[in-house]
């Protein structure tokens, strides 16, 4: 059995030169998580209006804009059709993998 007569509660935050009552201010640093992209490439097999309309759908981009970097992807292997956060970028991805098309995630360069 634990004598709990000489028990005190923990302080957390406060390092062991801190006064009783007195809290510290600890420097805290936040930084911002470093954007990803959503790259589709180029197969032989899928048809360029099919990639339109894929992304067209999944990233609700005017046809315009879809055809654009549809052919990017045609033209230069690949294109980055979205930029952002990492847990949206991924879902992307998936999404269009479901849409059979070749698509990867690479963490923005600073």
């Amino acid at each position: 059995m634990s004598d709990t007569r000489n028990w005190k509660p923990a302080r957390s935050g406060a390092s062991a030169t801190a006064e009783p009552g007195v809290i510290e201010e600890a420097e805290t640093r936040t930084s911002l998580a470093s954007p990803w992209k959503v790259i589709v490439h180029d197969d032989p097999i899928t048809l360029m209006p099919f990639v339109t309309m894929t992304l067209q759908k999944v990233f609700g981009y005017a046809t315009a804009k879809a055809q654009r970097l549809m052919m990017e992807v045609h033209t230069q292997g690949r294109s980055v059709v979205w930029t952002g956060a990492r847990e949206q970028a991924e879902l992307y991805v998936f999404k269009l993998h479901a849409a059979q098309l070749r698509a990867t995630l690479e963490q923005v360069e600073d």
